[in-house]
């Protein structure tokens, strides 16, 4: 090669192996460099959607574009007002006493118990006459304190009989035990409910002078949970004859032997019926369907889940109708806005249209025809339109990417999802559930995990009742503690009496 000159000629044939050679690796190149964009992209959403959860915000709301609204763009178009004729108005106006920053201070509740105390003056007042009164009220509070209750019963001997008499202790909720109703309903309150650890709470007693050994506290919790045993199973049955229940499951970490140093990820699967506002956990070892299989084995009527593919078993099980959550499909486009705004806008306008209709019938009080009649009439168009423009985008989309696999499962779940209109009973989504299973996740960050199987069943079990207290707007303390004083005794027969609702 002489001056630079190319080794090659540039415009010479080249043979057809040749060709086919440069074809088939230009060929593979394409498809490698378009597996790499796809990669990229999918990384990309990871990333956006990763830093969504640690940084961005937690709702889902959408609120759409309003071309109503001002353009703030630079190039705002200049239109002259017209001129408009002015009119003077007078009015009075009260002047508050209070001055400019100063705190306004609230009123104290009524039902709350008054310690008075009356100041009088200090010099002598011998010959005034009172004219009024200053009343100042201060809020002020007292820690929990223990207390004993004794039970002293004297004992009377007939000489003649021969026979002594006594009376009789009343009963317990742990026999021989010597924790009351009041107490045991505070620990469990204070677990389930504030999510306080027991060994938190021993801590606390501590500082009261009252030692109770961890281990102790953990017998009585078992032992209350033996009790309300019964209870939990008429709920679990009140569940299985309901003909509405929305299903949903959480994970648990479960202390095992079998995993020294780690735990076994359980879950709750929980149930609820929102016609009879009762909701019910039941501990599983696994993820598996065979877990609703065991729980809905009696269960006849309409069944709202999620995607998950245990429960599409139920799409074609005799006796049960399925219904998809709207919700998440809604939270799959909402992640996919960073990624391909402009198709997760158009699908999230057109689902905020549906619950804005679901709104509409809430705030009018509809029943379950009036609302059924306002689907057919507003929201099966909607669904329609959307159905349509779904199918013509998903050949467009990268199957990997979030936009392509939000399009899939939805259009996959389709029928489901639709399947509402056609009950005024059904709601769009199973989001009720959800919010029965919060209280999981945060005792999650607490506790940190079960001790064993059977604790897990044993918190199943509390979240069960607590969580029907919260739906009913029961006071989960006095319902829990009414409830372990009268259990003992109450009929076996009349267990519906003792339930939270």
């Amino acid at each position: 090669m002489q001056n630079g000159q190319a080794a090659y000629q540039v415009n010479r044939p080249i043979s057809e192996e040749e060709y086919l050679f440069l074809q088939k690796e230009n060929t593979e190149l394409s498809e490698k460099v378009a597996n790499l964009t796809a990669e990229l992209l999918y990384y990309k959403q990871e990333l956006a959607q990763l830093k969504r959860m640690i940084f961005g915000s937690k709702s889902e709301r959408h609120i759409g574009s309003d071309p109503s609204q001002l353009n703030l763009g630079l190039d705002i178009e200049t239109v002259e007002q017209p001129e408009t004729e002015t009119q003077q108005i007078t009015y009075t106006r009260s002047k508050s006493d209070n001055k400019k920053g100063s705190a306004i201070r609230l009123a104290l509740p009524s039902h709350l118990h008054r310690e008075e105390h009356i100041i009088e003056p200090q010099e002598d007042i011998t010959g005034a006459r009172k004219i009024g009164e200053v009343v100042t009220e201060v809020l002020e509070y007292t820690p929990g304190k223990f207390y004993v209750e004794k039970y002293v019963r004297p004992k009377y001997v007939f000489p003649k009989e021969e026979r002594i008499v006594i009376g009789e202790l009343p009963s317990f909720p742990i026999p021989r035990g010597n924790a009351g109703p009041g107490l045991l309903a505070h620990l469990l309150i204070s677990k389930f409910v504030d999510h306080l650890p027991f060994y938190r709470q021993v801590q606390q007693f501590k500082r009261q002078d009252i030692d109770i050994a961890e281990s102790t506290i953990s017998g009585w919790f078992t032992a209350s949970c033996r009790l309300l045993e019964p209870l939990y199973e008429r709920l679990v049955a009140r569940i299985r004859g309901s003909g509405y229940l929305m299903a949903d499951e959480t994970p648990i970490p479960v202390q095992t032997k079998d995993k020294p140093g780690s735990t076994h990820k359980g879950y709750h699967w929980v149930y609820y019926a929102p016609l009879e506002k009762l909701v019910c956990f039941d501990y599983r070892k696994g993820r598996g369907r065979d877990g609703p299989q065991k729980f809905l084995e009696s269960f006849r009527g309409m069944l709202q889940t999620d995607g998950y593919n245990a429960y599409d078993i139920y799409e074609k099980k005799e006796g049960i109708t399925l219904y998809g959550c709207m919700a998440h499909s809604r939270r799959k486009f909402e992640n996919s806005k960073d990624s391909d705004p402009r198709r997760a806008e158009y699908v999230l306008e057109r689902m905020r249209k549906l619950y804005m209709i679901e709104r509409e019938a809430k705030e009018n009080n509809l029943s379950s025809d009036q609302r059924k009649e306002l689907r057919t009439e507003q929201s099966i168009p909607v669904l329609q339109e959307l159905e349509r423009w779904m199918k013509e985008q998903l050949p467009e989309v990268l199957p990997k990417s979030s936009i392509g696999q939000a399009i899939a499962y939805t259009l996959g779940l389709w029928p489901r999802l639709t399947r509402y209109t056609q009950n005024g009973q059904v709601e769009i989504d199973n989001n009720l559930i959800e919010n029965s299973i919060r209280p999981v996740a945060l005792g999650r960050k607490n506790y940190l995990f079960a001790g064993s199987h059977e604790a897990a069943q044993q918190a199943a079990m509390i979240y069960s009742f607590l969580g029907t207290c919260k739906i009913n707007n029961v006071e989960p303390y006095t319902w829990l503690k009414d409830t372990l004083t009268r259990i003992q005794d109450h009929s076996i027969l009349k267990l519906d009496e003792l339930l939270p609702h």
